[in-house]
């Protein structure tokens, strides 16, 4: 129970002077560092706390300290707040629009969907469960997750659904610094063949890519001369989307 107890403080003295590191918990809390740390290792197996930008020591609050916070703030529903972007960004493009939502470490859910009016168009079923690192919206929603998801994921295994699928872990890392670099994720025939899409993840308040939003489209309609001008209307989508949560 003691251990408990002063992990709980710990936890609640990086919530208040994060970033913060361990000699300044140490003195904070008036306890020996070797014992801080002991409860922050812990705390970060959890996902409680994480290091700033790769730096062990210094801390800031993880992914499951945001989700409590989250669950315990009203917000806008995300289908409510994406429902008009999506209805923009079919209009604009006339194509399918999807938006996902990530759902443990390697899927993506589709919980909503614009449907093109053009006769041929791409179709998924709403609940339909997509492969993370084979997608556009997966890809997306990787790219702003932090890096110890990122290899959690690889050390799972990246399999392969088709020629295009990226299937190396060092492919895969490179790829997710060149969507957070231009900002938009392509999938041409990455999971289902003759299917092409382009995405961008929805953040949260706090940063934490809760969705992700894509044109998908037969690979027939893919030009590369417009994946600029798609991946400008998706990421604008989504900051929009963003922007209402």
């Amino acid at each position: 129970m003691q251990s408990v107890v002063r992990s709980l403080r710990v936890l609640e003295s990086v919530a208040a002077h994060q970033p913060v590191g361990v000699a300044e918990l140490a003195r904070l809390l008036e306890l020996p560092k070797s014992t801080v740390q002991r409860s922050l290792t812990t705390l970060a197996e959890m996902g409680w706390i994480e290091p700033v930008e790769g730096e062990f020591t210094r801390w800031a609050l993880g992914p499951a300290a945001r989700q409590l916070a989250r669950n315990n703030i009203p917000e806008i529903n995300l289908r409510e707040a994406a429902l008009g972007p999506m209805q923009a960004l079919r209009d604009e493009t006339n194509e399918t629009i999807h938006l996902a939502v990530p759902e443990g470490l390697r899927w993506m859910v589709l919980v909503e969907r614009m449907d093109s009016t053009q006769a041929v168009r791409t179709f998924n079923e709403l609940g339909t469960r997509t492969p993370m690192h084979a997608t556009s919206t997966g890809l997306s929603v990787l790219a702003h997750s932090p890096e110890n998801r990122v290899e959690a994921l690889i050390a799972d295994g990246l399999e392969t659904y088709s020629p295009t699928t990226i299937g190396d872990p060092a492919e895969l890392r490179a790829e997710l610094r060149r969507i957070r670099k231009r900002g938009y994720a392509l999938n041409l025939r990455q999971f289902r063949p003759q299917v092409a899409a382009v995405g961008a993840a929805v953040l949260d308040r706090t940063g934490v890519p809760v969705a992700g939003i894509c044109i998908s489209m037969p690979d027939s309609r893919f030009q590369r001369r417009q994946v600029p001008h798609w991946g400008e209307l998706v990421s604008k989508a989504a900051s929009e989307i963003s922007g209402r949560l």
